[in-house]
């Protein structure tokens, strides 16, 4: 999988040319080999549009549009692994940033090698998910809904929901512990692979995102329970 992740394409857009400079060369150094760059949020929509990229590394402080609307524009027609690059500190602005649909968020001033490595995780995570599609899986169907792995979909009455791979993953590891609590580091260990530590706003996101996909009511949710204290679970019991 190494030399299949060293071959993907990655996209750097930000304003500063020195962060550009110093990301491009930490990332050949790791032996990445296509890295595009770009100074302004449009120049990288032109580059996103020509190449098929598998990464972005997207500044916030843009000079002619905000990297969040650049985000949006990409979340239209494609779910490629976005980490945001910013000096915002707020916990505000990484909700914000997570919410518009990025994978990670990264603040200045940054370890060059960090980042590497977070391309790398973020990387080897959309390829597993892909490969769910090349795989045979089974269907799981329990109260009004079907996953369906190998299309990896999910379908509530029938109806296919769309959602991102993350929230897939989530979805389907809920699933495979039907009413069972599941806790915000359980969720970091066997879903995203990372420590708990700095992932406890990111696990709320992705839940409250869930819950407006699979929820009639999302701010009264019926499947998808907070347990106080403990965590969340899935359940198809009626109250």
């Amino acid at each position: 999988m190494e030399t299949i992740i060293k071959e993907k394409k990655i996209l750097i857009i930000d304003d500063e040319t020195d962060i550009l400079n110093l990301l491009s060369t930490v990332l050949k150094k790791e032996g990445f080999k296509n890295i595009f760059t770009a100074e302004t949020g449009n120049k990288g929509l032109d580059i996103f549009k020509n190449e098929s990229i598998d990464i972005i590394l997207l500044d916030i402080m843009l000079p002619d549009k905000e990297g969040y609307d650049v985000c949006k524009e990409i979340r239209q027609t494609s779910q490629v692994p976005i980490l945001f690059l910013s000096a915002k500190t707020e916990e505000m602005d990484r909700i914000l940033g997570l919410a518009l649909g990025a994978d990670d968020y990264i603040t200045k001033p940054f370890s060059p090698k960090e980042v590497a490595l977070r391309v790398k995780i973020n990387l080897k995570r959309n390829i597993m998910v892909n490969n769910y599609k090349k795989e045979t899986k089974e269907k799981i169907a329990f109260g009004p809904f079907e996953i369906d792995e190998e299309k990896v979909e999910v379908r509530k009455n029938g109806e296919t929901l769309e959602l991102k791979p993350k929230e897939f993953k989530m979805f389907l590891y809920m699933a495979s512990h039907l009413e069972q609590i599941i806790s915000k580091e359980r969720f970091c260990d066997e879903v995203w692979g990372e420590d708990f530590i700095g992932f406890d706003n990111t696990i709320m996101v992705h839940i409250r995102r869930l819950r407006e996909k699979i929820e009639d009511k999302p701010s009264n949710p019926k499947y998808i329970k907070n347990i106080k204290g403990l965590g969340y679970k899935l359940t198809v019991k009626e109250d």
